[in-house]
């Protein structure tokens, strides 16, 4: 098994949005906001390459827009999120799938509020 090493490493924050973060049905929402924001800290922190996205962020009804704190911690990235219109696996998103390519890296934790939907596949698709 390969170890974990963060120069071979990029974090993908998947629709972590206000509202499809309550959609979460096995961790509290408090837990889930906790660990996206110390997943994007971590990121930052160690230089991984962080890469967002969201789906239908003026939806404000239902998916909403990413969690602001993702803003506080990672302006850049979130001001260069990809924002999809309407296409559920975030891997068919062409623009989505462009981003995470140039990260270079062998290991691409994904990590999605709604991940069966929003993220299948990140290794297969990312290539």
């Amino acid at each position: 098994m390969q170890r974990f090493a963060i120069e071979d490493t990029a974090v993908i924050l998947i629709d972590h949005q206000v509202g499809t973060n309550t959609w979460a049905s096995t961790t509290p929402l408090a837990l889930l906001q906790r660990n996206v924001i110390i997943l994007a800290k971590f990121a930052k922190g160690t230089g991984m390459p962080l890469v967002l996205t969201s789906s239908q962020e003026t939806n404000v009804n239902v998916q909403g827009p990413l969690m602001p704190e993702l803003e506080a911690i990672a302006p850049k990235e979130f001001g260069a999120r990809i924002k999809r219109t309407g296409v559920v696996n975030a891997w068919d998103d062409e623009a989505f799938a462009a981003a995470c390519r140039p990260t270079f890296r062998t290991s691409k934790p994904s990590i999605g509020s709604n991940f069966r939907r929003s993220g299948s596949g990140p290794q297969a698709l990312a290539r």
